[in-house]
């Protein structure tokens, strides 16, 4: 059976992608074949798509790192065919064969069904983006953070995981600051809750090691010197998540936050997420975490065949919150 796929290459240095039909037998291994019905594009797919980034670890690979979609067929007893599933992250569309293609083929172990309180388009209007977001938030709220401590900064706000980020936030009673340097997009931020949206030089961040604390804690998605700069002015015993590195991997502080203030930086890992606590979140997200502006925050249904544009677009920051692939 031949069925179509975002497939990507490496050619000497070169690193391309192309749609082409494949077969069954081309997949990775894996215990449950899945008929794909959504997948999404995230900033991680469109790096490794065009080869801007170092995300797949073996070629040729399909790309996509996350999808939802019903099983076909199942060579274990946990998984029946025509059952619901979605499956994010661990090393989808980085080590194995991704969701954007018709089929997938993926390991019993990956699989989850999908939750109560999301169909299958919501999960991927959800996705990696508003898992990690999830997750971030998740951690934070472990961590002691309330509404009391103050606003939450969330950097990159436009994005997939900013924008989930906000709305969930404002859907929990916290004051949310969005920071993002696209002004085009202060309307759609404050329509998914923000309490105020704004540049990073409008947030009038000092270069002091520890300075007044104005934030109760961040959803960080830059990096660099702005999360040094987020933790120097963040309050007593607020939470940051780092979650992402849209300006640099690179990240210089003082120790000065964490032991004069008891301000606590956290990792946000989506792809290696413990299978207990990613279906934890999961179930999160059909429930209390499920952002109420879904509908806003999709910003682009595009068929699988159409998918090569959306990966230069977002990449020159042309697009903003979700936008999903139909592989129906």
């Amino acid at each position: 059976m031949k069925f179509l796929a975002c497939r990507i290459y490496k050619d000497e240095e070169t690193v391309s992608h192309r749609l082409q039909q494949m077969d069954m037998d081309e997949l990775s291994e894996g215990e449950v074949v899945v008929r794909v019905h959504y997948s999404g594009v995230n900033y991680k797919d469109a790096l490794a798509a065009t080869g801007k980034g170092a995300i797949l670890k073996k070629f040729p690979l399909n790309g996509g790192i996350d999808l939802s979609g019903i099983v076909e067929s199942s060579s274990s007893e946990r998984f029946t065919k025509g059952q619901e599933v979605i499956v994010n992250g661990c090393g989808l569309g980085e080590i194995h064969d991704g969701g954007l293609a018709e089929y997938a083929r993926v390991p019993a172990d990956w699989v989850m069904e999908l939750p109560r309180g999301l169909s299958m388009k919501e999960a991927m209007v959800l996705g990696t983006a508003g898992f990690t977001a999830a997750l971030a938030i998740h951690r934070m709220l472990v961590n002691g953070q309330e509404p009391t401590k103050g606003p939450i900064v969330v950097t990159g706000a436009s994005g997939g995981v900013g924008s989930n980020a906000i709305n969930m936030l404002s859907g929990l009673g916290f004051e949310t600051i969005a920071v993002s340097g696209r002004t085009m997009f202060k309307n759609y931020l404050r329509e998914l809750g923000a309490s105020k949206v704004c540049s990073v030089d409008e947030l009038n961040l000092s270069e002091r090691p520890l300075d007044k604390g104005v934030f109760g804690g961040a959803i960080d998605n830059v990096g660099g010197q702005l999360l040094n700069q987020i933790l120097a002015h963040t309050n007593l015993w607020g939470n940051v998540a780092s979650i992402g590195l849209a300006d640099t991997h690179k990240f210089s502080a003082t120790v000065f936050p964490f032991i004069l203030r008891g301000i606590s930086l956290l990792g946000v890992s989506s792809t290696n997420c413990p299978m207990s606590l990613r279906k934890e979140i999961w179930g999160r997200l059909g429930g209390d975490l499920k952002p109420n502006k879904l509908n806003k925050i999709l910003t682009e249904e595009v068929a699988l065949k159409d998918v090569s544009q959306v990966f230069e677009e977002l990449l020159e920051r042309k697009r903003y919150g979700r936008t999903i692939v139909n592989c129906l």
